[in-house]
């Protein structure tokens, strides 16, 4: 839905250039001229109709449909596709295609490509009636961009034959304008009507159109001139047409009729240039040169001040022009500006420029809604502007929320709003916690209706099957599908119980739903008992209380002081001695195990603590053990290589006992005077005399004699600004810093590669690279994951963790990401592009990661990032349960359940201590 929506959207804004240049193109120009026309022509020949009776239409070769047939033309030369020359097979082909979508709709009636598709399918096989059928579909589910009504309107308007079908035509004009902000469409509704000016009311419908058109548009700095200029062609050509009436009419008639003409001309004008408009100046000279009388002063003055706050706008329009779509920032700017300034016109009318390109953007939407409801208050205005809301976001529970409290407020029939409601939970939210919010939206509401002063009503009994039906839908339908109900809290149990107690004085039926809400495993919550707590005694009774709280202490493993401390109060107020003996003994009872459970934990975590401690400790012995017998061995070893350092046999058999070591490369020695890498010739930047090798000493033993030569440098903490810290490489790269230094040198001046060796020698697989500025360390951060020799290298900031032990380096987003999809169950052979194949048929694919373990091996997870939400949860639909060479794939919103933090262990509490002060819940 997203893509189609968002690109032919966004294509509205996109084509003014420089100002009123852009509409001089020659075919658009050939087009006016083709319009005005068919205006004057249309305009004459309805004028002779109404006025003149005598004049014979006939003789003059002017029908009354040839308005309707050369504006069909007209339409016809601008939105024709061209014709095709389509074989049998490619006919065919169609047909299957058609087919394959008209079932995958029947699947899935929001898949805005598919309609789309299927109306460009069945348009080019000619199948009118079937298409007219798919559009009125799709029209009912999608708000229809301004290309996809104009295709229709041009369509229909060629197949129209007489006056009911000219009525079916301003029916889709009407609905075509509601959409969108739509410039050229209220162009084309202005210049149709003009063909039914010979019909009964046909000059007032005219007018009409053109009003409205104003009303919408007028105000649009470079499309609102069009209009203007449609509406004052067709007055002018009134004026044209009544010059030859004057023999038809009475000399005082005749000139009272064509005064009153004139008169509607030059108003258009005045109004035009009271309004800062693109190319003013053009329209100026042009009435300059129209009026027989000089232009007067106040509009002078008018057009002056027009030209003013033109050149105040101008700097928002310019940025339009020059940003691409869809220009969200711009847009944004603007609409403060006008804001600040306060014109409600103006302001409306940026925001539906605004909406045209990012109709997909909830926030934009709540941000018009909450204007209107707030400062305009129109109800048809707020109510089409809610409704165009949801139709484009219907994932939004925020929009179907406000549209729902937009209705109550303007009083709209019990009924409809129910039916919208109903549309809201068909419309596919991505949370459970969605259908929580919007199901609470529409028990408020229906609250509302009752009147609580009467024991019985219908609207009461209408409230509580509603409760027990939202506790029902989320259990089977929400928690089926997101594996949880969404309200863990039991916030709409809470609030039914609120009401029964508090405005039904039904407290029977309130404990019967807190019992409820404490089996669903909040009993170990204090706040939850403290809830139920309030509400006795607000509107039950003392027992209830008491066994509420005696529960309370029983179960609760949170808070126990805090609820304890609740019961010794209330009997300390109320109770009797015998009740409040019982208190203090059930409060000890369960203080004194709480705190025996406390101990016991707190045994078992330093019984771990020193377990661990004893684990480290044995580690570092054998670490020091197994360091003393290699420097034994290696002061015997070299001993042995000393007395005899022919003896290769006995080095061989040496070398079997001891697996560890690397195998024997024979002919390994270098020529004289070449130095070996890693050399001291390599450190120091000159080449020192080569000393004789033995032959038979193995290259990797050489190595790593000279790996444990270097003297070890302990890591400056006062670099880390300028160092990365880089791991995850492979434990068998030769030269670690000659392969890494050439990566990091694309970032900046690298100082330094610091591979780190064990005591033998060995690469450890990580190492410091060192810059000359932070910021080629920041930028060396963007080579994290890339593969080295096969493995993906980590590159990570340089962080001392014993001073920031909760350090974490996490490049992805661990919070909720409505726009990106976590897939699950995938082959380890598909690839990046496999994946990407199957996820861009249902929208734009921003990025795609393939989820790897430390080996770069694929771990049969991806993250799949789209570009909005709504592609997201299109997505969702179509691919979750998809079978991929013969796995069943899992796709899901992507939303990364939390890392749990190790809880400190409270502070232990003796039973005869002073309680914690206690803490506040609910009313």
């Amino acid at each position: 839905m997203a893509t189609a929506a968002a690109a032919s959207a966004s294509e509205a804004e996109a084509e003014p250039k420089a100002g009123p240049e852009a509409e001089g193109e020659e075919d658009e120009a050939k087009a006016a001229r083709a319009r005005r026309k068919v205006l004057s022509r249309a305009v004459a020949a309805a004028t002779y109709k109404t006025t003149g009776p005598e004049w014979d239409q006939q003789e003059e070769g002017v029908s009354e449909s040839d308005g309707d047939e050369e504006y069909a033309m007209a339409s016809s030369a601008e939105s024709s596709p061209g014709e095709y020359e389509w074989g049998y097979d490619e006919e065919e082909k169609n047909q299957l295609e058609i087919e394959r979508l008209e079932e995958q709709l029947s699947i899935n009636v929001y898949d805005y490509n598919c309609h789309v598709d299927l109306i460009r399918l069945l348009r080019l096989e000619g199948e009118l009636t079937k298409v007219r059928m798919a559009r009125q579909k799709m029209s009912e589910i999608f708000p229809l961009t301004e290309e996809l009504w104009l295709e229709w309107l041009h369509d229909e308007i060629s197949m129209a034959m007489d006056g009911l079908d000219r009525e079916h035509v301003y029916d889709l004009f009407e609905r075509a304008v509601k959409d969108y902000i739509c410039p050229n469409i209220w162009l084309e509704y202005g210049q149709y009507s003009v063909g039914g000016i010979g019909q009964k009311g046909g000059l007032e419908k005219v007018r009409s159109v053109f009003e409205r058109a104003l009303s919408s548009v007028g105000l649009h700095m470079t499309k609102g001139l069009a209009i203007w200029e449609a509406y004052r062609e067709f007055e002018s050509a009134i004026v044209e047409a009544a010059r030859p009436m004057a023999g038809f009419l009475s000399p005082s008639d005749w000139e009272q009729t064509f005064d009153s003409q004139l008169e509607k001309v030059h108003s258009l004008f005045r109004r035009q240039l009271a309004i800062p408009l693109y190319d003013m100046e053009a329209t100026f000279a042009e009435y300059e040169e129209w009026s027989e009388d000089p232009i007067p002063e106040s509009v002078i003055q008018s057009y002056n001040k027009a030209l003013q706050q033109l050149e105040k706008y101008k700097p928002h329009e310019e940025a339009l022009l020059q940003a691409e779509a869809p220009r969200l920032a711009e847009y944004q700017a603007y609409i403060d500006f006008e804001m600040k300034i306060g014109d409600p016109a103006r302001i409306q009318l940026i925001f539906e420029r605004a909406l045209v390109e990012n109709c997909l953007v909830p926030d934009l939407w709540i941000r018009y809604s909450q204007y209107l409801d707030r400062q305009l208050k129109v109800k048809d205005l707020v109510l089409s502007v809610h409704s165009r809301a949801v139709r484009n976001c219907p994932w939004t529970v925020a929009l179907w929320s406000r549209y729902l409290l937009a209705m109550e407020r303007h009083g709209v029939e019990h009924r409809v709003i129910s039916v919208t409601f109903e549309k809201a939970l068909s419309a596919g939210f991505i949370q459970a916690t969605d259908y929580v919010e919007i199901w609470q939206a529409y028990l408020d509401y229906l609250r509302r209706r009752v009147d609580f002063k009467q024991d019985s009503s219908k609207e009461l009994e209408e409230l509580r099957s509603a409760f027990a039906r939202a506790l029902e839908y989320l259990k089977e339908e929400v928690e089926e599908r997101f594996n949880e109900s969404g309200d863990p809290s039991c916030l709409i149990m809470q609030n039914w119980a609120r009401i029964e107690a508090r405005l039904c004085n039904n407290m029977q039926k309130a404990r019967e739903l807190w019992d409820s809400i404490m089996t669903r495993g909040n009993a170990k919550f204090a706040n939850m008992w403290l809830e139920y707590y309030n509400l006795e005694r607000a509107h039950g009774d003392t027992q209830h209380c008491r066994k509420a709280l005696h529960r309370a202490v029983q179960c609760t493993s949170d808070y126990p002081e805090h609820v304890c401390e609740v019961l010794l109060t209330m009997e300390r107020t109320e109770g009797t001695l015998e009740d409040w003996d019982i208190a203090v003994q059930k409060t000890e009872t369960r203080l004194a195990r709480v705190n025996e459970q406390r101990i016991k934990a707190a045994e078992k975590e330093a019984a771990l603590a020193q377990q661990e401690e004893e684990k480290v400790e044995q580690r570092k012995r054998a670490r020091a053990e197994k360091k003393a017998l290699k420097k034994k061995k290696k002061t015997r070893g070299a001993d042995k290589h000393r007395a005899d350092e022919d003896d290769e046999k006995e080095w061989g058999d040496d070398e079997e006992e001891q697996p560890s070591k690397r195998r024997r490369v024979e002919n390994s020695v270098l020529p004289a005077g070449e130095a070996e890498p890693g050399s001291e010739a390599d450190l120091s930047g000159s080449i020192a005399p080569a000393a004789a090798e033995p032959p038979s000493e193995p290259k990797e033993v050489r190595v790593g004699a000279r790996r444990r030569d270097v003297p070890k440098v302990l890591h400056d903490s006062s670099k880390d600004g300028v160092t990365v810290f880089v791991s995850n490489l492979p434990y068998g790269l030769r030269e670690p810093a000659a392969t890494l230094r050439p990566l990091f040198e694309a970032c900046g001046d690298v100082v330094e590669v610091r591979p780190i060796f064990s005591n033998r020698g060995d690469f450890r697989g990580y190492c410091y690279v060192e810059f000359r500025e932070e910021a080629a360390a920041l930028q060396a951060l963007q080579l994290d994951r890339q593969s080295v020799e096969g493995r993906p290298m980590f590159v990570s900031p340089c962080v001392d963790k014993s001073k920031n032990p909760d350090f974490k380096v996490f490049r992805y987003s661990t919070a909720l990401e409505k726009h990106k999809l976590f897939v699950s169950g995938l082959p380890f052979s598909c690839t990046k592009e496999e994946l990407e194949e199957i996820c861009k048929a249902h929208g734009t694919v921003k990025d795609i990661r393939l989820v790897t373990n430390r080996a770069g091996k694929p771990k049969g997870l991806a993250y799949v990032e789209y570009e909005n939400e709504s592609q997201a949860s299109q997505a969702v639909l179509k691919m979750d349960g998809m079978t991929i060479r013969e796995n069943v794939i899992k796709v899901a919103i992507s939303n990364p359940p939390q890392r749990k933090v190790p809880e400190k262990p409270e502070a232990r509490k003796a039973p005869g201590s002073a309680l914690l002060p206690r803490q506040v819940y609910g009313a």
